[in-house]
C-alpha cells in the first residue's frame, strides 16, 4: 500500500494541533528541518518536534536538510523522531554509514536523501542498510515548487535495484506531489509520497490523502 506523509511545513502553525489531527488518516507526518546553510531557508527544529510528539502518535518522519547532520541525530531522536532522513550531499562520505548506524543503534529507522541532480548511484553503497531512500522531486528548501519529472527514471531505477537485490527500504518522493504527479510516482515504483500544499490547501484532507494514496 502507498503511504502518505503530509508535510507540516504547509500547515497553519497557529492551530498546529488541529492541523495534525486533520491528517491523522495518513501513515506518516513529515517534518522538514532546514538550517539556512545546506538549503537557503530556515524552518522548524527541536522544540516544535517535541511539541508535535506530545500531541500525536503518528509516525514522525523527520527530514534533515542541514549540514553535518550526524551532530544532531541523538537530539532529534530524543525529541520524538521515528524516522530520520538526512542528505547524502550534507555529510562526509566517511560519516554516512556511521550516521545510519547511530540511528539504528538508537532504535529508529534511517533514511538517506538525494537532491534532483544527484544520481541514484549515490545511494548504492547504503541500500542494504537504510530503511528509506528519499528522492527529492524539487530542489530542497522551499515548498510549493513544480515537480521535476526528470526524477522518474531515478525512482524506477531504485525500484529495480530494491526488488532485484531483495532490499527492504522504501522509496519516498518529496516535492510537487499532487494527484497527477502522485500517479506518475506510483507507476515508477514509489512507496511513500510527501505532500504539503496539496493536502493542507484541501477542504477535505482525509479525502485528499485517500486520492493521493490511490493515485487518483
Amino acid at each position: 500500500m502507498i503511504k502518505i506523509a503530509p508535510s507540516i511545513l504547509s500547515a497553519d502553525f497557529s492551530i498546529l494541533g488541529d492541523e495534525i489531527n486533520s491528517v491523522k488518516s495518513a501513515e506518516y507526518l513529515h517534518f522538514d528541518v532546514m538550517d539556512g546553510v545546506f538549503v537557503p531557508n530556515l524552518s522548524i527544529g527541536l522544540p516544535v518536534l517535541e511539541s508535535v510528539r506530545g500531541v500525536t502518535g503518528m509516525t514522525l518522519d523527520v527530514h534533515l536538510m542541514i549540514t553535518a547532520p550526524m551532530r544532531y541525530i541523538p537530539r532529534f531522536i530524543d525529541a520524538g523522531a521515528d524516522i530520520i532522513t538526512f542528505h547524502a550531499e550534507a555529510e562526509k562520505p566517511e560519516n554516512i554509514s556511521g550516521a545510519i548506524g547511530e540511528i539504528h543503534r538508537l532504535g529508529k529507522r534511517a533514511g538517506l536523501a538525494i537532491k534532483p541532480g544527484t544520481p541514484a548511484e549515490a545511494l548504492a553503497p547504503y541500500m542494504d542498510t537504510i530503511d528509506v531512500a528519499l528522492v527529492m522531486s524539487v530542489e530542497p528548501g522551499f515548498g510549493g515548487q513544480k515537480f521535476i519529472a526528470d526524477v522518474l527514471p531515478k525512482i524506477s531505477g531504485l525500484r529495480h535495484v530494491i526488488d532485484n537485490c531483495g532490499f527492504t527500504c522504501e522509496i519516498e518522493v518529496d516535492g510537487g506531489i499532487n494527484p497527477d504527479t502522485a500517479k506518475l510516482c506510483i507507476r515508477a515504483g514509489a512507496d511513500v509520497l510527501v505532500a504539503g500544499n496539496d493536502i493542507f490547501a484541501s477542504p477535505d484532507r482525509a479525502a485528499r490523502i485517500a486520492a493521493l494514496r490511490a493515485g487518483e
